[in-house]
């Protein structure tokens, strides 16, 4: 992807990520609902100000963990005060990562990457990483948005993980997104 897009969505602009009509375009129980079990630990990575977050961790239950990982510090700050004191705080662990590097050795069954890869500056140290912190047979799931992906772009990001030992296992459909289940 020669024509990669390193501006992140600024902090000022979370509200966008994070309402009623987001919701209902994409909704997380029914994106997620058929991946997501009880007992897991999940990596939000680009979590912004915790959309998924919050749902999944819904979805893992007391016995499982959500590690909610962001480059700015102001996208989890939002993600904090949105769930401290509730139930769910203790399901989720925050995380500041690196520009190039998530920073987390946490062994994970399921990692949600939702409107960021086409952020992240080096696709393939990107994936090598998530694919060292994935467990056997972990699920990574990949959505992109159509609006600012082309379908070549988002082609060239799964045959690049496909090369370094990802299996291309399934393309949902998501609402205004391109998609792809992949598996360790």
């Amino acid at each position: 992807m020669s024509k990669r897009n390193k501006r992140v969505c600024p902090v000022e602009r979370a509200s966008g990520l994070d309402n009623l009509f987001r919701k209902w375009i994409h909704n997380p129980d029914k994106i997620l609902g058929d991946y997501i079990k009880e007992g897991m630990v999940v990596l939000d990575v680009g979590c912004g100000p915790g959309f998924f977050s919050v749902e999944i961790a819904k979805m893992v239950g007391k016995s499982g963990k959500v590690i909610a990982v962001d480059l700015q510090e102001g996208m989890l700050e939002k993600l904090k005060n949105k769930i401290q004191g509730s139930e769910i705080e203790k399901r989720i662990e925050l995380h500041k990562c690196e520009t190039d590097k998530i920073g987390i050795s946490t062994n994970l069954d399921f990692v949600l990457a939702f409107y960021m890869v086409h952020e992240v500056p080096d696709l393939e140290t990107f994936l090598e990483e998530i694919q060292s912190i994935l467990k056997p047979d972990g699920t990574f799931f990949i959505i992109e948005p159509s609006f600012h992906v082309s379908k070549q772009a988002f082609e060239e990001t799964i045959d690049k993980a496909v090369a370094i030992g990802f299996k291309h296992i399934k393309r949902p459909r998501v609402f205004l997104s391109r998609a792809a289940v992949l598996r360790k």
